[in-house]
């Protein structure tokens, strides 16, 4: 039996090692946070490290980590059953693991802002876009709707002016028995018009060199022959029939086209031509106002306008002359160069003098009511001619021929009725196949050229 001196030190040294053994296990256990083994490692795609996800999402169902942070025991459950405490590790390992968490977190929300700013950029864009082309289809269905309306207004424009200028024409010619000078007065309004267009910078001044204008003249003279030759005609015999001769202008634009540019149409087009021959000698053979002045002036009326019309396909049809020289511009520079051609002429022929005796002589007969008379024959003149360029530029030859056909109708039958000019039923007969026979022209025409 051993002595109990020697006992109590080897039991005091036995449980000071104990103590020791179980000291160093705690002190094991204490650092050791739940990382996951590289066999749990090999079963999960999501790994926790100190707690915290590296993915910043949820762990999957088959890996259950349950950590115990401090504690001496750490448990995992896996979906198989089978698992292994972690070893530990550093702590500047974890410090890294997070810091790489947290740059994978920080670059995967860097980069979910980016692509919904790209969305959100390009659904801005699609919007915009959408907002352009359905402003811009709202715009050309406005403009399609004006087009629509500007074609009827200016046909009504057109037929207003005409009828408004042959009624107020042959008033003032009633009263003011000098169609020279009248025609020459009506030539000059137009620059009461566009001169201040110009001036004012509303429409673009047209520039020309003296060639090109040399080159025009011509076309003036053509327009000058026009106009007078209608006002003589008017001054001469009834309205309706200085119109029924002037719808014979197919005839001579055929003739001079034929003589000057060589230019033979097709049968059809020549055989409409008849009606136009046999309803106007008709018309002449029974109308009662018939003179021989009134019917040469209409016809020296078709004449200028013939003339005019086989000169500017003949010379001017390879360009365009001088600047700024748009349809209302060409009838401007017309007007100016006719008006200068026509001073000379209509002082020739009724002498200055004479026009201011006959003028004062009508004012003290007609009074103010004279002189609007005048004013309005002069601007419906200018303006019907003006209306006359937008609405036919914008008809086809077939709504051309048709309207133009209309209009003298419409003149014809409103000079009957205002100046109260009595006809034949032979005379309207006439006038209704002089006319019909225009339409029959214009339309075999444009479908054999």
């Amino acid at each position: 039996m051993q002595n109990p001196s020697v006992r109590r030190p080897l039991r005091g040294a036995i449980l000071l090692a104990g103590a020791c053994l179980v000291s160093l296990r705690l002190a094991t256990d204490t650092l050791s946070f739940a990382f996951p083994s590289p066999h749990a490692a090999h079963h999960t795609d999501t790994k926790s490290l100190r707690g915290v996800s590296l993915a910043g999402a949820a762990v999957a169902a088959s890996s259950e980590p349950t950590l115990y942070v401090g504690s001496i025991r750490q448990q995992h459950k896996l979906g198989d059953g089978n698992g292994e405490p972690p070893m530990g590790a550093s702590r500047q390992e974890f410090r890294m693991a997070d810091g790489i968490s947290l740059a994978l977190a920080a670059a995967g929300a860097a980069t979910a802002m980016r692509a919904a700013s790209e969305a959100a950029a390009e659904g801005e864009e699609k919007e915009e876009t959408d907002s352009v082309a359905k402003a811009e289809g709202e715009k050309k269905e406005e403009t399609d709707s004006m087009a629509k309306f500007k074609v009827p207004l200016y046909i009504g424009l057109w037929y207003l002016f005409n009828i408004g200028y042959n009624i107020y024409n042959k008033k003032s010619l009633i009263t003011y028995p000098y169609p020279w000078a009248c025609a020459l007065w009506q030539m000059s309004f137009g620059w009461c018009i566009f001169v201040p267009l110009w001036l004012f910078g509303i429409r673009k001044v047209p520039k020309l060199t003296v060639r090109e204008a040399i080159t025009l003249s011509p076309s003036a003279f053509g327009h000058l022959a026009t106009h007078v030759g209608a006002v003589v005609a008017f001054f001469a015999g009834a309205v309706s029939f200085g119109h029924i001769v002037k719808a014979s202008e197919p005839v001579v634009s055929s003739l001079l086209n034929f003589l000057f540019m060589g230019e033979t149409l097709a049968w059809p087009v020549y055989a409409s031509l008849l009606p136009i021959i046999g309803g106007v000698g008709l018309a002449s053979a029974s109308e009662m106002s018939f003179n021989w002045l009134c019917f040469g002036a209409a016809m020296g009326s078709n004449l200028g306008s013939a003339s005019r019309a086989v000169y500017s396909k003949k010379v001017m049809a390879s360009g365009n002359i001088g600047k700024n020289m748009d349809s209302s511009n060409i009838y401007a520079v017309l007007t100016i160069m006719a008006t200068f051609m026509l001073i000379p002429i209509s002082f020739a022929i009724e002498g200055p003098s004479a026009m201011l005796k006959g003028f004062h002589a009508a004012h003290a007969k007609g009074g103010a009511k004279f002189l609007w008379h005048m004013i309005y024959s002069g601007f419906f003149y200018y303006a019907y001619n003006e209306v006359a360029f937008l609405a036919l530029g914008k008809l086809d030859p077939v709504s051309h021929a048709v309207s133009n056909t209309m209009k003298r109708v419409v003149i014809i039958i409103t000079a009957i009725i205002v100046f109260g000019t009595p006809v034949t039923p032979l005379g309207v007969a006439g006038s209704s196949i002089a006319i019909l026979g225009t339409l029959l022209y214009s339309l075999a025409k444009n479908k054999f050229k």
